[in-house]
């Protein structure tokens, strides 16, 4: 067994897994699995940096899980920073508060690199009624990752930038998004579902595997919890039916709303609507009849980067 700590930086969250794994019977065995809605990406893609509150948020974070990490005694640590970092003029500041809380230096990864990370976490230990090739859809705050292949391997991915968080800004600009303002948002989702459709043939898909907090959260609606249950959540099935109807109604609702959903973190409240927006369209892309859902993602890939070379 080997014990390692993981850290994922995205555009909305910084989440933690320490854990220890077992090379030879592919196995985890997860000590601690965490999360803060910390917005590091907050109006990036509107002014291209970091704003210092952001920054402040996350390395508070990231205080609260150096401390985690010593307790439980990891022997290796890897930080990814993905979207909102890739994009962010003064990201030389982030990389030096990283080093100076966490004593790691952070990889600003590329998006096939994100994307990779993110299939390998979400394959590894997939139900046997899966069947390839399996399309993982991330969708994140600042960009949506799209990786095809098999148990093998990536065959052909792709990232683009429609997250929850950029698309929320940019176009949805009442609380209720508008008719005019929700066909803008999708407009832009289609827009890089082509893009990302001339790298990645989503259509050869068989299995559409969604991660991230956007797709567990409609998990989560779909299932009818009462208040977030990651054990329920994890490879569950949303019908593609059902995916466009939590998408559309999710659109129609206030912050308040959306926040008084019982399974809703307060921190995606404000830009779910978004998110299952992206789902939605890439559930038509891809023609499939279900999502299989899995709580394992990119931070469980980069944990099994650590060993698997």
């Amino acid at each position: 067994m080997t014990r390692v700590a993981a850290i994922d930086c995205g555009t909305n969250s910084i989440r933690l897994l320490v854990t220890d794994l077992d090379v030879a019977a592919n196995k985890q065995h997860d000590l601690d699995r965490r999360l803060r809605i910390v917005r590091l990406g907050k109006d990036v893609d509107r002014t291209g940096v970091l704003a210092p509150e952001a920054l402040e948020r996350t390395f508070e974070a990231l205080a609260e899980y150096a401390a985690v990490i010593h307790d439980l005694g990891a022997d290796h640590v890897r930080m990814v920073a993905t979207s909102a970092t890739r994009d962010a003029a003064n990201r030389d500041e982030f990389v030096a508060g990283v080093v100076r809380v966490l004593g790691v230096e952070p990889e600003v990864v590329s998006g096939a690199a994100e994307a990779g990370l993110s299939f390998d976490g979400a394959v590894r230990g997939l139900p046997g009624n899966g069947t390839a090739p399996f399309l993982v859809v991330d969708i994140g705050g600042g960009s949506t990752e799209l990786a095809l292949g098999s148990t093998g391997g990536v065959t052909a991915a792709r990232s683009v930038d429609i997250g929850c968080v950029r698309l929320t800004e940019r176009r949805f600009l009442t609380d209720q998004p508008t008719a005019e303002q929700i066909a803008a948002a999708r407009a832009d989702i289609e827009a890089a579902l082509d893009e990302a459709a001339a790298v990645v043939p989503v259509a050869d898909a068989r299995t559409l595997v969604g991660v991230a907090g956007s797709v567990t959260t409609v998990a989560a609606i779909h299932l009818g919890l009462a208040e977030y249950d990651s054990a329920a959540i994890h490879h569950s099935r949303i019908p593609a039916a059902e995916a466009r109807a939590i998408s559309d109604h999710l659109l129609t609702l206030t912050h308040d709303e959306r926040l008084a959903i019982g399974p809703m973190h307060p921190g995606r409240a404000d830009v779910i609507g978004a998110g299952a927006l992206v789902l939605r369209c890439v559930v038509d892309r891809a023609g499939v009849d279900e999502v299989l859902v899995s709580e394992h993602d990119i931070l469980d890939g980069i944990a099994w980067s650590m060993v698997s070379g």
